[in-house]
């Protein structure tokens, strides 16, 4: 197929073509389409995500909505565990797919569907039984979200080459980012009540979702080889006999700090008297700024070196987390910009340690493994977020400043670890 003059310039311009990155001559006469709809999809997705913000937005709607504390406690461990304990039962059955970005695009379409019927939720419901019934959309919106996470990294990889997948990603980083960045600022701005703004945020999403859904199907994906492997669920765990696998997996344990740590500096920044509402305008602001900022290039220097990435990412965490912490012992923690400054480098260093982790994973597995590699990195890391969950809540009782004590040093320990990885996109 002969791609559109201008669809081959954009993607020229954008990704460096000066190599077949490893893909077959087929795959690479449909690549710059298939990278565009990479970057298309992942920018609506990314968007949504930010719109439907467990941490943040859902938050804000169940105590807007009067559910109470305890169901606003598990919106977290239900995204975080439904999203990659899942992943080691689904891969077998993703794997005997010959054309993968089908699963995906299902699994799209259900995380819309699922948005969608939180946003009614929100006009229809209050109380208990919202909290119950938004538990229970995101509980199906997380399970969808595990079928996606293990079949992307594999449709990327016979899809984009290898030195341009990080690109891809990172650029639907940053262009998502510009459209939360508008959600934030009308937030913060009132130009409209932010029952209305929220409200319309979960539609939007859901939207989104279902559009993504149908823009991933139109990928060009090769027919592969359909396994029909009948190996016990576990039997996958065999792929840990790579000791750089298990080395991956420990350096991105100890980098879950920069998704933990966000939390425990709005608390030391003394910002819970405004609610709620202050964190979500805030939070979403910082981090909509740092990954329109570092999206592009942190994809770009993953495509260079992952490892390096995840090193420097972590080291940047590790300094941000130390800054906090000094700038609480001067008592300067609660002034107007220093809460701000912090988690926006806190959320660049996130937004490296994602980017890095993923490229890697990709760019570290044999095609035929890959599948299994995402599968068992993130139910590992699934596990260990839930741990990591229930020992923040402990250590939480000593003051926020251990707990951010602790992610510093895990931040510090991850980047040492990462420079011990292979450099994957070599060979």
């Amino acid at each position: 197929m002969t791609h559109a003059p201008l669809t081959t310039e954009i993607y020229e311009t954008l990704a460096d073509t000066t190599s077949d990155g490893g893909l077959d001559s087929a795959a690479s006469r449909t690549e710059a389409g298939n990278f565009l709809r990479h970057a298309a999809s992942l920018s609506m997705t990314k968007t949504a995500d930010g719109l439907i913000d467990p941490k943040l937005v859902l938050s804000w709607l169940l105590n807007h909505l009067g559910a109470g504390a305890f169901w606003v406690g598990l919106l977290v461990p239900v995204r975080e565990a439904g999203s990659l304990l899942p992943q080691l039962f689904t891969a077998a059955r993703i794997h005997a797919l010959r054309r993968r970005k089908w699963a995906w695009s299902a699994g799209s379409a259900v995380q819309g569907l699922a948005a969608l019927g939180i946003g009614t939720v929100a006009l229809t419901l209050e109380g208990r039984g919202a909290g119950l019934a938004i538990l229970g959309c995101l509980a199906v919106l997380a399970l969808a979200r595990s079928v996606c996470s293990v079949a992307y990294k594999d449709v990327l990889g016979k899809t984009v080459g290898k030195s341009r997948r990080g690109t891809a990603t990172g650029l639907a980083s940053s262009a998502a980012s510009a459209g939360i960045l508008i959600f934030a600022v009308v937030l913060m701005t009132g130009v409209a009540s932010r029952e209305v703004v929220v409200t319309g945020a979960l539609f939007l999403a859901g939207v989104l979702w279902l559009v993504s859904a149908l823009t991933f199907a139109s990928l060009r994906e090769a027919a592969g080889e359909a396994s029909r492997d009948h190996r016990s669920v576990f039997a996958a765990f065999s792929v840990l006999k790579d000791p750089q696998l298990r080395r991956f997996i420990a350096t991105r344990g100890l980098l879950t700090g920069t998704a933990l740590a966000p939390p425990y500096i709005v608390l030391l920044a003394g910002q819970e008297d405004g609610g709620a509402l202050g964190r979500l305008g805030a939070l979403i602001l910082a981090s909509a700024g740092a990954s329109l900022v570092s999206g592009y290039v942190w994809g770009r220097l993953s495509d260079r070196s992952s490892r390096l990435v995840l090193a420097l990412s972590g080291l940047a965490a590790a300094v941000a987390l130390a800054a906090t912490l000094a700038l609480d012992v001067a008592g300067m923690i609660q002034t107007a910009w220093t809460a701000p400054v912090v988690l926006f480098l806190l959320m660049l260093a996130y937004n490296g340690v994602r980017q890095g982790r993923s490229t890697h994973l990709v760019d570290m597995a044999q095609d035929d493994a890959r599948a299994d590699y995402t599968a068992v990195s993130n139910t590992v890391i699934g596990i260990v977020l839930l741990g990591s969950g229930l020992f923040g809540a402990l250590a939480s009782t000593f003051g926020p400043e251990w707990t951010l004590a602790l992610f510093t040093a895990m931040s510090l320990c991850g980047a040492t670890l990462a420079l011990t990885l292979d450099e994957v996109q070599k060979g």
